[in-house]
């Protein structure tokens, strides 16, 4: 009697699946840099003067949507080494998510050059030196909320507006969460500061990767209780 037992095909096996990750990771990360590398180069050229904060933000500016096209491309990625498509899958992301990433990463990117600015600039722009703490703060919720914005753009069809408000509920409603992507946002400037804008760069789609992985229980839920599939499934 012939065995019908069926083992996994080719490109699908443990040894496979890792391949094909670390293939996906490797095409991502060279799409992202080809996506930034203009701002990334003013970046680095950049003294860490407080008079550049703005240029530095108007540099950041082509991050936003390179780094939502690499969620959605992660997100989306193939487990067959035989079918990967990172590539179409990074470009129909940034072309499908540009115009709604950009109505959030901007307002962001203005938030943070604000309070930097007044950060660098205590004296005289006659802030209490007590607001730093403060002022930090706000600058670190405001960073996990556009994390949560970004993946929640780059994932689900969502207006600006409804992207915004669902970011800040899951600041409270998920704190595992924002407790995960808090330390990511640590290990982030950590890296900046040992080493530079550069080295952050080239670890940009593994870090996204992690942003991914940290933000499955929100995904889930948005899934579960925001999209059209949800209410589809109401009686």
């Amino acid at each position: 009697m012939a065995d019908t037992t069926a083992g996994p095909r080719f490109g699908e096996g443990p040894l496979s699946r890792a391949s094909a990750l670390v293939y996906t990771l490797l095409v991502v990360e060279l799409l992202l840099l080809a996506a930034v590398v203009p701002g990334l180069i003013g970046l680095v050229l950049l003294d860490r003067d407080a008079a550049n904060v703005p240029l530095a933000a108007a540099c950041l500016l082509p991050v936003g949507p390179a780094l939502s096209a690499a969620l959605y491309a992660l997100h989306n990625r193939r487990l067959s080494l035989t079918d990967l498509r990172p590539t179409a899958a990074f470009f129909r992301g940034y072309k499908a998510n540009f115009r709604q990433v950009v109505k959030l990463w901007i307002p962001w990117l203005v938030w943070l050059t604000i309070i930097g600015s007044n950060l660098a600039n205590f004296t005289a722009a006659g802030v209490p030196g007590w607001w730093a703490v403060p002022s930090v703060l706000i600058a670190v919720l405001a960073t996990l909320w556009v994390a949560n914005a970004l993946v929640i753009t780059s994932l689900f069809e969502f207006r600006a507006r409804d992207v915004a408000r669902l970011s800040a509920y899951f600041l409270t409603r998920s704190p595992r969460v924002a407790l995960g992507n808090a330390s990511l946002l640590v290990v982030a400037a950590g890296i900046t500061l040992a080493a530079s804008e550069m080295a952050l760069a080239l670890l940009a789609s593994a870090l996204a990767s992690v942003l991914l992985l940290n933000s499955r229980p929100m995904i889930a839920e948005v899934r579960k209780r925001f999209t059209v599939e949800a209410a589809d499934a109401r009686p």
